[in-house]
């Protein structure tokens, strides 16, 4: 049965899983009392975390009943509020962060998952709809760092917010290196049908003709291209209005409500996490922008290379053409000297008359040729 439920203390030597929230209880607190859960999880001083995953309609009324959550509040964690954005209200505010789903472990697909930190003064509230690594790596987190800092509610939200946010940092760097190879690529083709056309006495025209339509009918590189600008305008997506929340929570946490408390630290520590969303988010448009130039390019080159296959085929029609018109006369003649009637010269036992029309024959074609050769300038 699925852990659907994790409770987080500092002071705890191992953090509670439960598959319902009364597992979280000891035995003898179990009680169906909504209000002995406030009272085991809210009244301390020692900030508590609960994780919710993917949670029922009952189970939303019973914690919102629990721990005075507003229905504007539960209605949007249940209806998965997608905007990313913070609310202040009276005892608690609302944090909507986006991440992405565990689809992209797997499936290496950007699935966007919605996360809701509902952060309290002494406890802290999270729910999402989908398995994600974030509870976890912040958990570890805190126990590695609780001899060093005291972790407070404020610091659990900043530090989810921080792991979601560097998660995204492998995914723009994947990024930059595939826009890299790309880039590369279309170079190296382009200089390497350009070399192609400085030493035609090298290569076979016919080979080449092939390589290209090939290439053409595969499609890797469009492919390529528009996996890439579709990653990238998914990641654009999820960090595009980061950057808001990110501003609120510090103003907040900037406030004299918090000053000389680790909330001014917090407050720095945002504006980090501030700077690494907008220098994300401006890799990202430059990348968008190099693809952009990329795909161009790309396109060109292949309208050049289709251009090329095209003069290439009327060359070979012309020369075609002209073959038929040296061979037609030559049929003529053959066709005239073959029918069954009296032709001149069958009187004669000799070869003179054979071996002039087939002289004659190819003296025209070497007429023809040389003809040919100076008006078209065929090789």
């Amino acid at each position: 049965e699925q852990f659907r439920f994790t409770y987080f203390r500092e002071d705890l030597d191992s953090t509670i899983h439960s598959p319902t929230i009364s597992g979280l209880l000891q035995k003898n607190q179990i009680d169906d009392d909504q209000n002995e859960i406030h009272n085991n999880f809210n009244n301390t001083l020692i900030p508590f975390w609960l994780d919710v995953l993917n949670p029922t309609e009952e189970e939303m009324k019973v914690l919102s009943k629990a721990f005075g959550i507003h229905p504007l509040t539960t209605e949007d964690i249940f209806l998965g509020e997608t905007r990313e954005k913070v609310e202040l209200f009276k005892d608690y505010y609302l944090i909507c962060f986006r991440t992405y789903g565990s689809k992209y472990y797997f499936k290496d697909e950007l699935e966007p998952l919605n996360v809701y930190i509902v952060v309290f003064k002494n406890g802290v509230l999270t729910f999402h709809f989908s398995p994600t690594p974030h509870p976890v790596n912040v958990r570890r987190r805190a126990r590695l760092l609780r001899d060093y800092l005291k972790v407070s509610s404020d610091w659990i939200a900043y530090a989810l917010i921080d792991d979601i946010t560097d998660s995204f940092g492998p995914m723009v760097e994947d990024i930059e290196e595939q826009v890299n190879s790309i880039e590369d690529a279309i170079i190296k083709m382009h200089s390497g049908y350009s070399s192609d056309s400085d030493s035609d006495s090298d290569l076979d025209s016919d080979s080449d003709i092939a390589d290209i339509i090939s290439a053409r009918r595969s499609g890797y590189m469009l492919k390529r291209i528009g996996e890439c600008r579709k990653k990238v305008m998914s990641l654009s997506r999820l960090l595009a209005s980061k950057a808001d929340v990110i501003k609120a929570l510090s103003k907040r946490y900037s406030s004299e409500e918090f000053k000389g408390t680790l909330g001014q630290n917090i407050a720095i520590f945002l504006g980090d996490i501030q700077d690494h969303i907008l220098t994300m988010v401006q890799n990202l448009n430059h990348n968008e922008k190099l693809l952009a130039r990329s795909h161009s390019n790309y396109l060109a080159q292949i309208n050049i290379d289709m251009t090329k296959v095209n003069n290439d085929m009327n060359d070979v029609l012309g020369k075609i053409t002209i073959l038929g018109t040296v061979v037609l006369p030559m049929n003529v003649i053959t066709g005239l000297w073959g029918m069954n009637v009296i032709v001149p010269g069958q009187e004669h036992e000799g070869l003179v008359w054979f071996v002039s029309i087939t002289s004659f024959m190819f003296f025209f074609a070497f007429c023809c040729y040389v003809y040919a050769k100076r008006v078209s300038g065929i090789a």
